[in-house]
């Protein structure tokens, strides 16, 4: 029998590459027993892609880059299918239009299975034999592999939330019970002393590609110096946004970047995506969510808000006086803050959060906040909350490369180099990521106007 819908995947403690594989992909499918047939064709975005060409690329990768590159005598399921299903590797060929995906009525989702299920067969097969330590290079590839199939199983999860968001019915994908929430408290600082900091990933000396590997974008390790700072000691609130939103926010261009100002007058933003004002069938302000449409939590973070509005609310904050000083940090500091609540209380040594592993799929409010006691009869200072597993956390830091940095030769060179251009960096994951998928170093990126992902606000200052 399956697994339960999100149960916490075996890919969490599983050691062996060919364990992890057949989790992973498990995992995947999990994700769409909720859905029926007419679910997984739906394209609502050219950003939005249908389920069933997630999951017919994501074994496109395994065919590509490791079984028609590493089995002997690999045959291709469907020769046609490679064009179907590359995403944007322009090296691996020519590709079907992205803003069409939507179009491609065949294969069906019963061949697609099918096809996933021969690919998966066959990558079973080769990694019964298989010896990492003889092949770290193909090991390299198989564990990007695990990881960019996670990164499509969040994708999923936020393309169908978009999808079903777009739909008059309103669909549930999974039901979560009502549930009283606390008061966070108010916003509390928590400070960072100045000094020269290493930032990236340094792989340790392994011999397994699970502890070394990393997306080539975290390296290399290098030194920033950093000023003294520091962060919000919990994520900004749907409720704390709702104060912008009544502050007139939205309409006053003194706290939006011009781009932002004009994207927002575009078009026709007046409060957070998926937020809705109280009309004629609700008295409350409601949000759409993976459960349905539910009345906003004020005390949960907000989320699905895009840099520009996230850069307008710390702008707000601050000559409000909501938050004197408030900015957004950059991912240096953030990501020298977050070590010391890396190492947390889950049973992997990870950080606490509410990653898709947990099944809530929504954003947590934050739990009670924590003390640090301080050294040397220091008073006890507060503790970072929320700092991974709830919203991908804005950064003022746009998405360039770190010094030294070339991409990896070949078409998954292409991965996340050519990226590095008009974006912004996110940290720390979200509701819908992998709890095995995320770690301090991990540089996501989105373009400035993106919503549609489960990204929220954290505030920085300057000491």
């Amino acid at each position: 029998m399956p697994a339960t819908l999100l149960e916490t995947p075996e890919a969490v403690v599983c050691s062996s590459l060919s364990a992890r594989f057949a989790a992973v992909r498990a995992q995947t499918e999990h994700l769409c027993d909720p859905l029926a047939t007419e679910d997984y064709v739906v394209q609502a975005m050219e950003d939005v892609s249908p389920t069933k060409w997630h999951l017919a690329h994501t074994t496109w990768f395994w065919e590509t880059f490791v079984l028609a590159e590493y089995a002997e005598g690999y045959e291709l399921h469907d020769a046609r299918y490679p064009f179907l299903f590359n995403s944007y590797y322009v090296q691996a060929g020519e590709r079907h239009c992205r803003a069409q995906r939507g179009y491609l009525s065949r294969p069906t989702v019963q061949e697609v299975f099918a096809y996933r299920h021969a690919v998966t067969e066959a990558m079973q097969d080769f990694l019964a034999g298989f010896d990492e330590r003889q092949r770290p290079d193909v090991a390299d590839v198989i564990e990007i592999g695990l990881h960019h199939e996670q990164q499509h199983q969040e994708l999923m999860l936020t393309d169908l939330k978009y999808v079903f968001s777009v739909n008059p019915l309103r669909p549930v994908y999974r039901s979560r019970p009502p549930e009283e929430s606390a008061d966070p408290g108010p916003l509390a600082w928590v400070e960072q002393a100045p000094g020269v900091t290493p930032i990236g990933f340094e792989a340790p000396e392994a011999e397994t590609t699970r502890e070394r590997f990393h997306f080539d974008n975290e390296a290399p390790r290098h030194r920033v110096y950093l000023e003294p700072f520091a962060l919000a000691d919990r994520l900004v609130t749907a409720g704390e946004m709702m104060y912008f939103v009544e502050d007139g926010g939205y309409a006053r261009p003194e706290f939006w970047l011009s781009e932002g100002w004009a994207t927002a007058q575009e078009e026709g933003w007046t409060c957070p995506f998926y937020w809705e004002p109280p009309g004629v069938n609700s008295g409350t302000w409601e949000h759409f969510t993976l459960a349905g449409m539910r009345p906003i939590d004020p005390h949960e973070p907000v989320t699905h808000v895009s840099f520009y509005e996230a850069d307008a609310f710390a702008r707000w904050a601050d000559l409000s006086g909501f938050a004197s000083g408030a900015r957004l940090a950059s991912e240096a500091e953030w990501e020298a803050a977050s070590r010391t609540v890396w190492n947390g209380t889950t049973a992997d040594g990870t950080a606490p959060g509410s990653y898709v592993d947990r099944g809530r799929l929504h954003p947590a409010p934050a739990p009670e906040a924590g003390w640090v006691a301080g050294g040397d009869g220091a008073p006890a200072a507060p503790a970072l909350r929320q700092m991974f597993g709830e919203v991908w956390q804005w950064t003022e830091s746009a998405y360039r490369p770190f010094p030294g940095y070339r991409a990896a030769p070949g078409a998954l060179g292409e991965y996340n180099g050519k990226f590095m251009s008009n974006k912004m960096v996110l940290r720390g994951g979200s509701v819908a990521t992998p709890q095995s998928h995320i770690r301090p170093t991990y540089r996501n990126f989105f373009p400035l106007d993106a919503t549609w992902q489960f990204t929220g606000i954290r505030l920085a200052k300057s000491l």
